[in-house]
């Protein structure tokens, strides 16, 4: 169960609806000729009305539905504070997203948790809500998800490749690596000036002809910095994979929230200790602090225009912090034709030939597999439709498994041309500054910004997406707190389970078959 109070909704402000207020929108929103006075007298004695009411809980808006901002209006409404969550979707989540059309549970966004362990902020939710996951990989793995011993590789004939040279490969695979890091660190050290990792790659390999390599990310090495890529906290434990897919966990933290869905945000303003949100169909919201967790790609494409404009350390943040797109093809089968292993992936001379294919049969027990793609092979994805990525992605999967028949419903993830993501996690690009998260997520007067890319050490995670919300939820009560003259009787505190039962230790449920 989860402790809620209630949150009365923030001040809606409808356009056409009360005269005087709307006289107080339009001469914030657009230029002032010749009524100045008349405009600033106007809105101060509004907002004198505001301040007047010492007794109000302070107010505050929540732009963005994704967990970091449900993770924040939780914490807000928890403390008693007036919370209102603006979302531009028609659904919560946003690149946590659980499809059901299968008539089972596909994440088509963030699938795993990233550091099964207690020291995972999100660990508590997750067992308390009796969540299960599957392992997938522990703190040893040589590849990130995955173990190497769950994959089954096929070459380029089709012909599986005997276990006994994957395991070898697997060996062969985590002396390279590691040696690797070590010599890109060296060239890290040797060269004043920052390169793409893939530069830094080609000078090791140069000097030591017995390594090779190819790997990719949610964007290609060629676009990642080789100062800052092996920055990130990572937590122990290996990565769980979510059984039920993260939809209770968005459910969980949403409930008896005031959600205003179908809400595009088209405009901030900053007035008098005050800030207006306004939305695509005209209306606007008034708070005391604002928490901006749209995502990264959103706040680079400049679709929320900003008055008065961000200032220039934080919109060169916004610039410079880099993008990459990961998308799936999900298959559903009336029959399991692959073997019995956690992912089937395609050896081949080039990274765009290779395939990988996560088989969700054996964490699930549903007969789907899901193909992975990023980087520039994810933009390309993104071009064909629906219909000729899922043709493609089988033309790949015949050439490991000739029987292969066919599926008999898809689902196809577009994040990159989504207007409401833009992108599907952050990523440190080359010959840029190594403090942009730092930059990115501090406040602007009552402006609190959250989101995966606001989490200076675990970025890209639904774990940091999430640290962040509460992070900028803190951060905005001591503003008002201070701002507002309140006592610390909103205190943002425990979000995840009822008061008497905090000190239950509930043990995670996680498996490997």
């Amino acid at each position: 169960m989860i402790g809620v109070i209630h949150a009365a909704p923030t001040t809606s402000v409808p356009c056409g609806f009360m005269d005087g207020l709307l006289i107080f929108v339009f001469y914030l929103s657009l230029p002032i000729r010749g009524g100045r006075d008349h405009a600033l007298n106007a809105s101060n004695c509004f907002f004198k009305h505001i301040d007047g009411k010492n007794s109000s809980p302070p107010s505050v808006i929540v732009i963005g539905g994704g967990i970091s901002g449900i993770a924040a209006a939780r914490a807000l409404s928890n403390a008693s504070f007036k919370v209102t969550l603006l979302e531009s979707r028609d659904r919560l989540g946003g690149r946590v997203h659980t499809d059901y059309s299968f008539g089972c549970p596909i994440d088509m966004g963030a699938s795993w948790l990233h550091g099964v362990c207690n020291e995972n902020s999100l660990a508590p939710l997750i067992r308390m809500l009796g969540l299960r996951l599957y392992r997938t990989s522990g703190d040893n793995s040589v590849l990130y998800d995955h173990d190497l011993e769950s994959y089954a590789l096929f070459d380029k004939h089709g012909q599986q490749v005997p276990q006994e040279i994957v395991a070898k490969v697997g060996e062969t695979f985590e002396k390279i690596l590691k040696e690797l890091t070590c010599q890109t660190v060296k060239v890290r050290d040797e060269h004043a000036n920052d390169m793409a990792l893939i530069q830094a790659m080609a000078i090791v390999f140069e000097r030591n002809p017995h390594l090779k390599l190819e790997a990719w990310f949610a964007t290609d090495t060629d676009n990642i910095s080789l100062k800052n890529w092996d920055q990130e906290h990572v937590l122990t434990g290996g990565h769980g994979l979510m059984v039920n897919g993260y939809d209770p966990v968005i459910k969980a933290l949403a409930r008896d929230l005031d959600i205003r869905l179908n809400h595009r945000v088209t405009k901030i303003i900053q007035r008098y200790n005050k800030v207006i949100v306004c939305v695509e169909d005209g209306a606007s919201f008034v708070a005391d602090a604002a928490i901006i967790t749209v995502p990264l790609g959103v706040l680079k494409a400049n679709i929320i225009k900003f008055e008065p404009e961000l200032p220039e350390e934080k919109l060169s943040a916004i610039a410079d912090l880099g993008v990459g797109i990961e998308n799936k093809i999900a298959l559903k089968f009336n029959t399991v034709f692959w073997p019995n292993v956690e992912v089937l992936g395609r050896v081949a001379p080039t990274s765009n030939a290779c395939g990988y294919f996560l088989n969700l049969h054996k964490a699930t027990g549903n007969p789907v597999l899901v193909c992975m793609v990023a980087g520039r092979f994810a933009y390309e994805i993104e071009k064909l439709s629906d219909e000729e990525s899922v043709n493609f992605v089988m033309s790949q999967l015949r050439k490991m498994l000739p029987e292969a028949t066919e599926p008999v419903q898809y689902l196809v993830s577009r994040w990159g041309s989504d207007p409401n993501s833009l992108g599907s996690y952050s990523c440190d690009l080359v010959g840029k500054p190594a403090d942009l998260y730092e930059r990115f997520c501090a406040p602007v007067g009552n402006l609190f910004f959250a989101g995966e890319a606001a989490c200076i050490d675990h970025s890209g995670s639904v774990h940091g997406a999430y640290s962040s919300g509460i992070a900028a939820a803190e951060d905005c009560r001591r503003r008002l707190s201070t701002q507002l003259g309140i006592s610390d009787l909103f205190q943002v505190g425990k979000i995840v389970v009822r008061e008497e039962m905090t000190e239950v230790m509930v043990p995670f449920q996680i498996s490997r078959l």
